[in-house]
């Protein structure tokens, strides 16, 4: 979860007396790391994925399922089993927000053969069993995006309960602080985004209205000293800290370009794919022990980390702060960064003025520059006190502090200085699957993406205001089923390079039938086509394999991948969060009221757990692949 630095972290008080300085100096990393490397080109299209995974205790005995608080000492026993004793051994582990999570990498990047496709599935196996083989008894290891039960009473194992007072760390009536990572980051984050805020983050997740729900579904805080009745909204699932969506678990894939021009193409073309491939993956439809009415957690993660004022949110008028800022630090993107996506910049953008026009006089474009002056309209949230005077030709902790605290859908990375890392983009908008063959596949899919825009130079770029609504669509019940997203019509068109200033962006203001760039379309005409309207994403990816040398172990691999998106945007296959809702409405002990008990929740973790193991079955969910990797 970005950078990780050891020290000791100042509070909200003194963090921000350094905030302009480490503005600057972000800054001055930024440009000797720009004027190092921007000339430098790579050969070969790296990439990796991340997965997280969430650590859960069985209780057969009380049949419930507790998240285990021991994250940091699994990874630290797996780094010792690994990389600390073999530098090239095969997987990488990182602590992540929530004590009862870790993060799992490949251990080096894969690269550009068309056959490395056919080793994903097995890394992440072998990632897996890692893991299992240093948990005790009746523990285990899940890829499941939000733990239903998050925040209700005995949660956790050691159990703890909340202590909402002001000296805590996020004054939370439902996530105990013992429950957030040891590492002085997390803590501090947390801490600095309530103190920065003036008030604890308020996550509202509109409650699914089921034939016994209470309405208006309203909920009674006893230890509430005000501030929850004051947040929380009627007909909603209301939650009060950092943990309700840092807590969750996604999937991510990083990629090497080979020049920071491919890079900002790819960081453009990939981000019109978030919200699509965001619902294929739904996966998240439960809350606090409640059934929502959202299958993704993308709103909730992003309300958690929001360190916005009032006066930047727009409730107050402009008075201790600089700027009205229109989103949270974690969202979909408000720029695009090539030349060809200029023209579709129809958002309103707040940047630093006096950033922009220093990166303009230091050689930037202005559209790297404007990206850049948004991202550090944003204030530092965890400052150590040892890494507060650097080296600015050598680190780059100070524009890290910064980029790695603006959570996007996409993320475009600078090489780190002095490394053989080349310019990145990273696709951020995934739900984590139950199985390595899930995660594999929607790995594989946007991967293979990014090799099909590259060689047949597609052109995915609507209105970025298109790809805002779509975001929105993309977070609703069974949106995979009954949504319609903005989507470009001709992709093989390709770009017409704007130049600066040659023509004035878009408004976004002219009707949507008049524009024949872009229609709505259902998420099965997009990946698998619908004649006369669309090709589909899938028939593309397919005709590119055919005109690529594979072994036929990989295809093999590859065309089960494509046939479980395929089978999910078409609704014969379920997603996750379907699956899920099903599996809960199914349930004998479910009173159609919307709660998740215990029992419920055992059940079905214990479902969840058989069927990653491949124990079980789940032909609804996954279909039947042929070469499943054991």
């Amino acid at each position: 979860m970005g950078l990780l630095s050891l020290g000791s972290p100042l509070n909200w008080e003194e963090s921000k007396k350094y905030a302009d300085h480490i503005r600057k100096h972000g800054i001055i990393q930024f440009l000797n790391i720009y004027n190092k490397l921007k000339d430098r080109q790579k050969d070969v299209l790296k990439w990796g994925d991340e997965v997280e995974y969430m650590l859960l205790e069985m209780d057969h005995q009380d049949q419930k399922v507790r998240l285990v608080l021991h994250g940091e000492d699994v990874v630290e026993t797996l780094q010792h089993q690994g990389e600390k004793i073999n530098p090239n051994h095969p997987t990488l582990w990182r602590p992540e927000y929530a004590s009862y999570m870790i993060e799992g990498t490949p251990g080096q990047p894969y690269g550009g053969t068309m056959s490395e496709f056919n080793t994903v599935e097995a890394n992440m196996g072998k990632r897996r069993r890692e893991a299992s083989s240093v948990l005790r008894q009746n523990e285990s290891i899940c890829t499941i995006t939000s733990f239903p039960r998050l925040g209700c009473p005995g949660f956790t194992k050691p159990e703890h309960r909340p202590s909402p007072v002001e000296k805590g760390v996020s004054k939370s009536l439902f996530f105990p602080d013992e429950a957030i990572n040891r590492h002085p980051r997390f803590s501090t984050l947390t801490r600095n985004i309530r103190h920065r805020r003036g008030e604890k983050v308020v996550i509202n997740v509109p409650i699914y209205k089921d034939k016994f729900t209470p309405s208006p579904f309203v909920e009674e805080f006893p230890e509430d000293d005000g501030e929850a009745a004051r947040a929380a909204l009627p007909d909603h699932i209301y939650m009060d800290a950092m943990g309700f969506g840092m807590g969750n678990c996604c999937l991510q894939v990083t990629f090497q370009a080979c020049s920071i021009d491919e890079a900002r193409y790819l960081y453009d073309q990939l981000a019109t794919f978030c919200p699509i491939v965001m619902a294929l993956s739904a996966a998240s439809p439960f809350y606090r022990g409640y059934v929502s009415d959202i299958d993704c957690r993308w709103g909730v993660i992003s309300a958690s980390v929001d360190d916005r004022t009032q006066e930047e949110r727009g409730l107050l008028p402009l008075k201790n702060n600089k700027f009205r800022i229109f989103k949270s630090r974690y969202d979909s993107i408000d720029s695009y960064l090539s030349s060809c996506g200029d023209k579709y910049n129809d958002i309103d953008l707040t940047i630093d003025n006096e950033i922009y026009e220093q990166l303009l006089a230091a050689g930037i474009d202005r559209l790297l520059a404007q990206h850049i002056a948004h991202l550090f309209i944003r204030d530092p949230l965890t400052v150590f006190e040892e890494k507060i005077h650097l080296d600015d030709e050598n680190e780059s902790d100070h524009f890290e502090n910064i980029q790695s605290t603006n959570w996007q859908t996409m993320r475009f990375k600078p090489p780190p200085p002095n490394s053989d890392i080349g310019w990145r983009v990273e696709f951020r908008p995934m739900e984590v699957q139950l199985t390595d063959f899930e995660n594999a596949a929607y790995v594989v899919f946007v991967v293979l993406l990014t090799r099909v825009i590259l060689s047949y130079k597609l052109d995915f770029l609507i209105p970025l205001s298109k790809v805002d609504e779509n975001m929105k669509v993309a977070q609703r019940r069974n949106a995979v089923q009954e949504g319609m997203f903005y989507f470009r019509k001709d992709i093989f068109k390709g770009c017409s390079t704007v130049l600066d200033g040659a023509t004035s962006p878009q408004n976004g203001l002219e009707s949507d039938c008049g524009n024949e760039e872009y229609t709505l379309m259902s998420i099965d005409t997009i990946i698998n086509g619908k004649e006369g309207v669309f090709q589909g994403l899938i028939p593309i990816l397919n005709c590119y394999l055919e005109n690529m040398e594979v072994d036929v172990d990989t295809r093999c691999a590859i065309l089960n991948y494509l046939k479980l998106i395929k089978k999910r945007a078409s609704g014969e296959l379920m997603t996750m969060a379907k699956w899920m809702r099903e599996f809960v409405a199914k349930h004998p002990e479910y009173k159609q009221d919307s709660v998740i008990s215990d029992k419920i929740n055992y059940d079905l973790i214990q479902q969840c757990d058989r069927i990653s193991k491949g124990e079980e079955a789940c032909p609804e969910l996954i279909g039947t692949p042929g070469n499943k990797v054991k």
